[in-house]
Protein backbone atom coordinates (compact mmCIF):
# COMPACT_ATOMS: atom_id res chain seq x y z
CA UNK A 1 0.00 0.00 0.00
CA UNK A 2 1.08 3.55 -0.78
CA UNK A 3 -1.03 5.82 1.39
CA UNK A 4 -1.59 9.51 1.97
CA UNK A 5 -1.10 9.78 5.72
CA UNK A 6 -1.71 12.67 8.10
CA UNK A 7 0.14 12.53 11.43
CA UNK A 8 -1.15 14.95 14.07
CA UNK A 9 1.40 15.96 16.71
CA UNK A 10 5.10 16.78 16.29
CA UNK A 11 6.66 15.90 19.63
CA UNK A 12 8.25 12.42 19.70
CA UNK A 13 5.73 9.85 18.44
CA UNK A 14 4.67 12.00 15.46
CA UNK A 15 8.10 12.64 13.91
CA UNK A 16 9.17 9.06 14.61
CA UNK A 17 6.09 7.77 12.78
CA UNK A 18 6.67 10.23 9.93
CA UNK A 19 10.23 8.95 9.54
CA UNK A 20 9.23 5.30 9.20
CA UNK A 21 6.08 5.91 7.15
CA UNK A 22 8.06 8.00 4.68
CA UNK A 23 10.80 5.35 4.51
CA UNK A 24 8.20 2.70 3.69
CA UNK A 25 6.86 4.63 0.72
CA UNK A 26 3.93 6.67 2.00
CA UNK A 27 3.06 10.32 1.36
CA UNK A 28 3.31 11.81 4.86
CA UNK A 29 2.18 15.15 6.28
CA UNK A 30 2.69 16.14 9.94
CA UNK A 31 0.29 18.66 11.51
CA UNK A 32 1.29 20.55 14.68
CA UNK A 33 -0.91 22.94 16.64
CA UNK A 34 1.94 25.26 17.68
CA UNK A 35 3.13 27.85 15.14
CA UNK A 36 6.68 26.47 15.10
CA UNK A 37 8.56 23.39 16.30
CA UNK A 38 8.55 22.90 20.05
CA UNK A 39 12.07 23.32 21.43
CA UNK A 40 11.46 23.16 25.18
CA UNK A 41 10.91 20.24 27.46
CA UNK A 42 12.45 18.38 30.32
CA UNK A 43 14.63 15.30 30.72
CA UNK A 44 13.43 12.10 29.06
CA UNK A 45 15.20 8.85 28.25
CA UNK A 46 15.33 6.01 25.74
CA UNK A 47 15.42 2.41 26.94
CA UNK A 48 15.17 -1.21 25.87
CA UNK A 49 13.90 -1.92 22.35
CA UNK A 50 13.66 1.81 21.66
CA UNK A 51 17.45 1.86 21.48
CA UNK A 52 17.19 -0.71 18.69
CA UNK A 53 14.72 1.58 16.90
CA UNK A 54 17.16 4.50 17.12
CA UNK A 55 19.96 2.26 15.86
CA UNK A 56 17.85 1.27 12.82
CA UNK A 57 17.31 4.99 12.21
CA UNK A 58 21.09 5.52 12.49
CA UNK A 59 20.40 8.06 15.25
CA UNK A 60 21.83 6.31 18.29
CA UNK A 61 25.09 8.26 18.23
CA UNK A 62 23.30 11.57 17.61
CA UNK A 63 21.07 11.02 20.65
CA UNK A 64 24.04 10.00 22.75
CA UNK A 65 25.96 13.14 21.75
CA UNK A 66 22.96 15.32 22.67
CA UNK A 67 22.68 13.72 26.13
CA UNK A 68 22.28 15.70 29.32
CA UNK A 69 25.35 14.18 30.95
CA UNK A 70 23.39 12.95 33.96
CA UNK A 71 25.48 10.51 36.00
CA UNK A 72 22.81 9.05 38.27
CA UNK A 73 20.09 9.64 40.87
CA UNK A 74 20.94 11.00 44.32
CA UNK A 75 18.37 11.31 47.10
CA UNK A 76 19.15 14.25 49.37
CA UNK A 77 17.93 15.70 52.69
CA UNK A 78 16.82 19.25 53.49
CA UNK A 79 20.46 20.36 53.86
CA UNK A 80 21.49 18.85 50.54
CA UNK A 81 23.29 15.94 52.17
CA UNK A 82 23.33 12.63 50.35
CA UNK A 83 20.82 10.07 51.60
CA UNK A 84 21.52 7.45 48.92
CA UNK A 85 22.58 7.34 45.32
CA UNK A 86 22.14 5.21 42.22
CA UNK A 87 24.92 5.73 39.66
CA UNK A 88 23.88 5.43 36.03
CA UNK A 89 25.67 2.15 35.33
CA UNK A 90 25.22 0.45 38.69
CA UNK A 91 23.94 -3.12 38.85
CA UNK A 92 25.21 -4.18 35.43
CA UNK A 93 21.99 -3.00 33.80
CA UNK A 94 23.52 -1.15 30.88
CA UNK A 95 22.50 2.21 32.25
CA UNK A 96 18.78 1.49 32.49
CA UNK A 97 18.34 2.26 36.17
CA UNK A 98 16.83 5.59 37.28
CA UNK A 99 19.26 7.32 34.91
CA UNK A 100 19.39 5.62 31.52
CA UNK A 101 22.31 5.47 29.12
CA UNK A 102 20.37 7.77 26.78
CA UNK A 103 19.16 10.80 28.80
CA UNK A 104 18.15 13.74 26.59
CA UNK A 105 15.93 16.82 26.63
CA UNK A 106 12.56 16.30 24.95
CA UNK A 107 13.09 19.22 22.58
CA UNK A 108 16.49 17.90 21.50
CA UNK A 109 15.14 14.44 20.69
CA UNK A 110 12.21 15.94 18.79
CA UNK A 111 14.60 18.05 16.72
CA UNK A 112 16.81 15.05 15.93
CA UNK A 113 13.77 13.08 14.77
CA UNK A 114 12.42 15.96 12.66
CA UNK A 115 15.78 16.52 10.97
CA UNK A 116 16.09 12.81 10.22
CA UNK A 117 12.82 12.89 8.25
CA UNK A 118 14.42 14.89 5.47
CA UNK A 119 12.53 16.46 2.57
CA UNK A 120 10.12 13.58 2.06
CA UNK A 121 7.81 14.71 4.88
CA UNK A 122 5.55 17.79 4.71
CA UNK A 123 5.15 19.87 7.90
CA UNK A 124 2.12 22.03 8.69
CA UNK A 125 2.36 24.29 11.76
CA UNK A 126 -0.13 26.55 13.52
CA UNK A 127 -3.30 24.58 12.82
CA UNK A 128 -5.26 21.65 14.22
CA UNK A 129 -8.05 19.23 13.39
CA UNK A 130 -11.65 20.17 14.22
CA UNK A 131 -13.48 17.45 12.31
CA UNK A 132 -12.85 14.00 10.83
CA UNK A 133 -15.19 12.37 8.32
CA UNK A 134 -14.26 8.75 7.64
CA UNK A 135 -16.04 7.46 4.53
CA UNK A 136 -14.50 4.02 4.81
CA UNK A 137 -12.17 4.60 1.88
CA UNK A 138 -10.65 7.93 2.99
CA UNK A 139 -10.77 10.49 5.82
CA UNK A 140 -11.76 14.09 5.13
CA UNK A 141 -9.95 16.31 7.61
CA UNK A 142 -11.22 19.80 8.46
CA UNK A 143 -8.74 22.15 10.07
CA UNK A 144 -9.40 25.08 12.40
CA UNK A 145 -8.13 27.42 9.70
CA UNK A 146 -10.98 26.32 7.43
CA UNK A 147 -9.13 24.11 4.96
CA UNK A 148 -10.21 20.53 4.22
CA UNK A 149 -7.96 17.73 3.03
CA UNK A 150 -8.40 14.06 2.19
CA UNK A 151 -6.10 11.34 3.52
CA UNK A 152 -6.12 7.57 3.41
CA UNK A 153 -5.06 7.28 7.07
CA UNK A 154 -4.86 9.63 10.05
CA UNK A 155 -2.36 8.88 12.84
CA UNK A 156 -3.19 10.75 16.05
CA UNK A 157 0.13 11.21 17.89
CA UNK A 158 -0.93 13.87 20.37
CA UNK A 159 -0.95 14.18 24.16
CA UNK A 160 -3.07 12.39 26.77
CA UNK A 161 -5.91 14.90 26.42
CA UNK A 162 -5.96 14.76 22.62
CA UNK A 163 -8.93 16.56 21.10
CA UNK A 164 -8.45 14.84 17.76
CA UNK A 165 -8.71 11.43 19.43
CA UNK A 166 -11.93 12.49 21.14
CA UNK A 167 -13.54 13.21 17.76
CA UNK A 168 -13.54 9.50 16.94
CA UNK A 169 -13.09 7.58 20.19
CA UNK A 170 -16.62 7.92 21.53
CA UNK A 171 -19.22 5.56 23.01
CA UNK A 172 -17.68 2.21 23.93
CA UNK A 173 -14.38 3.39 22.42
CA UNK A 174 -14.08 6.31 24.89
CA UNK A 175 -10.73 6.22 26.71
CA UNK A 176 -10.48 6.04 30.49
CA UNK A 177 -8.40 8.88 31.95
CA UNK A 178 -6.92 7.55 35.18
CA UNK A 179 -5.66 10.41 37.37
CA UNK A 180 -2.76 9.47 39.66
CA UNK A 181 -3.53 12.29 42.11
CA UNK A 182 -0.19 13.97 41.47
CA UNK A 183 0.78 17.28 39.88
CA UNK A 184 4.21 17.92 38.40
CA UNK A 185 5.54 21.37 37.57
CA UNK A 186 8.58 21.64 35.29
CA UNK A 187 10.73 24.69 34.62
CA UNK A 188 14.26 25.68 33.68
CA UNK A 189 16.30 27.59 36.28
CA UNK A 190 19.72 29.28 36.06
CA UNK A 191 22.62 26.98 36.84
CA UNK A 192 24.66 27.69 39.98
CA UNK A 193 27.90 26.35 41.43
CA UNK A 194 25.84 24.06 43.65
CA UNK A 195 24.62 22.12 40.62
CA UNK A 196 26.38 19.00 39.43
CA UNK A 197 25.68 16.15 37.00
CA UNK A 198 23.44 14.22 39.39
CA UNK A 199 19.64 14.07 39.36
CA UNK A 200 18.93 15.25 42.92
CA UNK A 201 15.64 14.37 44.61
CA UNK A 202 14.33 15.74 47.92
CA UNK A 203 11.23 14.28 49.61
CA UNK A 204 9.43 16.29 52.29
CA UNK A 205 6.23 15.75 54.32
CA UNK A 206 2.97 16.65 52.66
CA UNK A 207 3.56 14.27 49.74
CA UNK A 208 5.86 16.76 48.06
CA UNK A 209 9.18 16.41 46.28
CA UNK A 210 11.72 18.72 44.65
CA UNK A 211 14.02 17.65 41.83
CA UNK A 212 17.01 19.21 40.05
CA UNK A 213 18.49 17.62 36.94
CA UNK A 214 21.37 18.62 34.67
CA UNK A 215 21.00 19.61 31.05
CA UNK A 216 23.42 20.22 28.21
CA UNK A 217 22.58 23.91 27.69
CA UNK A 218 24.20 25.52 30.74
CA UNK A 219 21.03 25.64 32.85
CA UNK A 220 19.28 23.25 35.25
CA UNK A 221 15.88 21.57 34.96
CA UNK A 222 13.67 21.71 38.05
CA UNK A 223 10.55 19.80 39.01
CA UNK A 224 8.08 20.33 41.87
CA UNK A 225 5.71 17.45 42.65
CA UNK A 226 2.73 17.37 44.96
CA UNK A 227 0.10 14.71 45.58
CA UNK A 228 -3.43 15.92 46.25
CA UNK A 229 -7.03 14.97 45.53
CA UNK A 230 -7.72 18.52 44.36
CA UNK A 231 -8.49 19.08 40.71
CA UNK A 232 -7.92 22.06 38.45
CA UNK A 233 -4.46 23.14 39.56
CA UNK A 234 -3.06 22.66 36.07
CA UNK A 235 -5.78 24.93 34.67
CA UNK A 236 -4.90 27.99 36.75
CA UNK A 237 -3.81 31.12 34.92
CA UNK A 238 -0.03 31.76 35.02
CA UNK A 239 -0.18 34.31 37.85
CA UNK A 240 -2.32 32.14 40.11
CA UNK A 241 -0.31 29.04 39.27
CA UNK A 242 2.95 30.64 40.36
CA UNK A 243 1.31 31.89 43.57
CA UNK A 244 -0.03 28.40 44.27
CA UNK A 245 3.39 26.79 43.84
CA UNK A 246 5.00 29.37 46.11
CA UNK A 247 2.41 28.73 48.81
CA UNK A 248 2.66 24.95 48.64
CA UNK A 249 6.48 24.87 48.76
CA UNK A 250 7.18 27.95 50.93
CA UNK A 251 8.37 25.90 53.92
CA UNK A 252 10.67 23.55 51.98
CA UNK A 253 14.41 23.90 52.36
CA UNK A 254 17.42 22.90 50.26
CA UNK A 255 17.33 24.56 46.80
CA UNK A 256 13.58 25.15 46.83
CA UNK A 257 13.69 28.94 47.51
CA UNK A 258 15.94 29.32 44.47
CA UNK A 259 13.43 27.45 42.30
CA UNK A 260 10.51 29.52 43.57
CA UNK A 261 12.48 32.71 42.94
CA UNK A 262 12.94 31.65 39.31
CA UNK A 263 9.22 31.12 38.66
CA UNK A 264 8.50 34.62 37.34
CA UNK A 265 11.29 34.47 34.76
CA UNK A 266 10.64 30.90 33.65
CA UNK A 267 9.02 31.05 30.20
CA UNK A 268 8.77 27.24 30.02
CA UNK A 269 6.79 26.58 33.22
CA UNK A 270 4.47 23.66 32.61
CA UNK A 271 2.19 21.88 35.08
CA UNK A 272 0.54 18.53 34.42
CA UNK A 273 -2.12 16.59 36.29
CA UNK A 274 -0.50 13.18 35.78
CA UNK A 275 -3.04 10.94 34.07
CA UNK A 276 -2.74 7.53 32.47
CA UNK A 277 -4.76 6.91 29.30
CA UNK A 278 -6.38 3.53 28.79
CA UNK A 279 -8.15 3.12 25.45
CA UNK A 280 -10.38 0.09 24.74
CA UNK A 281 -9.06 0.18 21.18
CA UNK A 282 -6.38 2.21 19.42
CA UNK A 283 -8.11 2.52 16.06
CA UNK A 284 -11.45 3.17 14.45
CA UNK A 285 -11.85 2.96 10.71
CA UNK A 286 -8.91 4.71 9.11
CA UNK A 287 -7.86 6.62 12.25
CA UNK A 288 -5.24 5.14 14.57
CA UNK A 289 -3.78 6.34 17.87
CA UNK A 290 -0.09 6.44 18.75
CA UNK A 291 1.85 7.47 21.86
CA UNK A 292 0.29 9.34 24.77
CA UNK A 293 -3.02 9.77 22.96
CA UNK A 294 -3.39 6.00 23.06
CA UNK A 295 -1.62 4.87 26.21
CA UNK A 296 -0.06 7.66 28.29
CA UNK A 297 2.18 6.02 30.92
CA UNK A 298 3.07 9.29 32.77
CA UNK A 299 6.62 10.01 33.96
CA UNK A 300 5.93 7.73 36.95
CA UNK A 301 5.95 4.77 34.54
CA UNK A 302 9.20 5.98 33.01
CA UNK A 303 8.86 4.25 29.62
CA UNK A 304 6.64 6.62 27.63
CA UNK A 305 9.25 8.02 25.25
CA UNK A 306 10.54 4.55 24.48
CA UNK A 307 7.03 3.28 23.79
CA UNK A 308 6.44 6.19 21.41
CA UNK A 309 9.52 5.22 19.40
CA UNK A 310 8.70 1.52 19.46
CA UNK A 311 5.05 2.14 18.57
CA UNK A 312 5.95 4.36 15.60
CA UNK A 313 8.21 1.64 14.19
CA UNK A 314 5.70 -1.18 14.77
CA UNK A 315 2.86 0.79 13.17
CA UNK A 316 4.90 1.42 10.02
CA UNK A 317 6.06 -2.20 9.90
CA UNK A 318 2.52 -3.55 10.15
CA UNK A 319 1.24 -1.15 7.49
CA UNK A 320 4.01 -2.37 5.19
CA UNK A 321 3.21 -6.05 5.63
CA UNK A 322 -0.62 -5.81 5.66
CA UNK A 323 -3.14 -5.65 2.85
CA UNK A 324 -5.37 -3.01 4.48
CA UNK A 325 -5.22 -0.37 7.24
CA UNK A 326 -7.68 -2.41 9.34
CA UNK A 327 -5.43 -5.45 9.21
CA UNK A 328 -2.34 -3.34 9.99
CA UNK A 329 -3.95 -1.57 12.95
CA UNK A 330 -5.08 -4.85 14.47
CA UNK A 331 -1.58 -6.33 14.15
CA UNK A 332 0.01 -3.17 15.55
CA UNK A 333 -2.23 -3.24 18.62
CA UNK A 334 -1.81 -6.98 19.12
CA UNK A 335 1.98 -6.67 19.10
CA UNK A 336 2.25 -3.57 21.29
CA UNK A 337 -0.61 -3.70 23.81
CA UNK A 338 0.97 -6.30 26.16
CA UNK A 339 4.06 -4.10 26.51
CA UNK A 340 1.94 -0.99 27.09
CA UNK A 341 -0.23 -2.66 29.72
CA UNK A 342 2.81 -3.93 31.59
CA UNK A 343 4.33 -0.44 31.54
CA UNK A 344 1.12 1.08 32.89
CA UNK A 345 1.08 -1.42 35.74
CA UNK A 346 2.91 0.74 38.28
CA UNK A 347 4.66 -0.79 41.30
CA UNK A 348 2.40 -1.35 44.34
CA UNK A 349 1.70 1.95 46.10
CA UNK A 350 3.13 4.14 43.33
CA UNK A 351 3.29 7.07 43.28
CA UNK A 352 2.23 7.38 46.95
CA UNK A 353 5.08 5.29 48.33
CA UNK A 354 7.66 7.74 46.92
CA UNK A 355 5.70 10.76 48.15
CA UNK A 356 4.98 10.15 51.85
CA UNK A 357 2.60 12.40 53.79
CA UNK A 358 4.30 12.36 57.19
CA UNK A 359 7.78 12.93 58.58
CA UNK A 360 7.83 9.31 59.68
CA UNK A 361 6.92 8.26 56.14
CA UNK A 362 9.71 10.39 54.67
CA UNK A 363 12.20 8.88 57.12
CA UNK A 364 11.04 5.38 56.21
CA UNK A 365 11.34 6.12 52.49
CA UNK A 366 14.87 7.42 52.95
CA UNK A 367 15.81 4.29 54.86
CA UNK A 368 14.38 2.25 52.00
CA UNK A 369 16.49 4.06 49.42
CA UNK A 370 19.62 3.49 51.51
CA UNK A 371 18.85 -0.23 51.60
CA UNK A 372 18.10 -0.27 47.87
CA UNK A 373 21.41 1.46 47.13
CA UNK A 374 23.46 -0.99 49.19
CA UNK A 375 25.65 -3.48 47.37
CA UNK A 376 23.79 -6.72 48.16
CA UNK A 377 20.47 -5.54 46.76
CA UNK A 378 21.50 -2.92 44.21
CA UNK A 379 21.26 -5.33 41.28
CA UNK A 380 17.66 -6.11 42.20
CA UNK A 381 16.59 -2.50 42.73
CA UNK A 382 18.65 -0.80 40.01
CA UNK A 383 15.52 -0.37 37.88
CA UNK A 384 13.93 2.05 40.35
CA UNK A 385 12.22 4.62 38.17
CA UNK A 386 13.23 2.92 34.92
CA UNK A 387 9.77 1.85 33.79
CA UNK A 388 7.95 -1.46 34.04
CA UNK A 389 8.32 -2.34 30.39
CA UNK A 390 12.00 -1.60 29.91
CA UNK A 391 13.08 -5.07 31.01
CA UNK A 392 10.42 -7.27 29.49
CA UNK A 393 10.75 -5.76 26.03
CA UNK A 394 14.24 -7.23 25.83
CA UNK A 395 12.56 -10.63 25.41
CA UNK A 396 10.81 -9.42 22.23
CA UNK A 397 11.99 -8.86 18.66
CA UNK A 398 10.90 -5.94 16.52
CA UNK A 399 8.93 -6.92 13.41
CA UNK A 400 10.91 -6.68 10.19
CA UNK A 401 10.58 -3.52 8.13
CA UNK A 402 12.03 -2.86 4.68
CA UNK A 403 13.02 0.83 4.60
CA UNK A 404 14.08 2.51 1.39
Amino acid sequence: MTLRILVTGASIAGPAAAYWLDRTGHDVTVLERTPEPRTGGQNIDVRGLARDVLERMDLLDAVRRAGTGEVGLRFVDEDGGTVSEFPAHAGGDGGDGPTAELEILRGDLAEILRDACGDGVTWWYGDHVVDLDDSGSAVTVTLAGGATHEFDVVVVAEGPRSRTRDLVMTGDRTPVLDRLGMYSAWLTVPRTDADDRWWRWLNVPGSRSVHLRPDNTGSTRAMLNVMTDETGLADLDPHDLRAELRERFADVGWETPRILAALDDADDLYVDDLTQVRCPTWSHGRVVLLGDAAWCITPIGGFGTSLALIGAYVLAAQLQRSSSPDEAFAAYESWLRPLVEESQDLPPGAPRVANPRSRAGVALFRTGTRLAASGPVRAVTSRLGSGSGSGSDEQRTLPELDAS
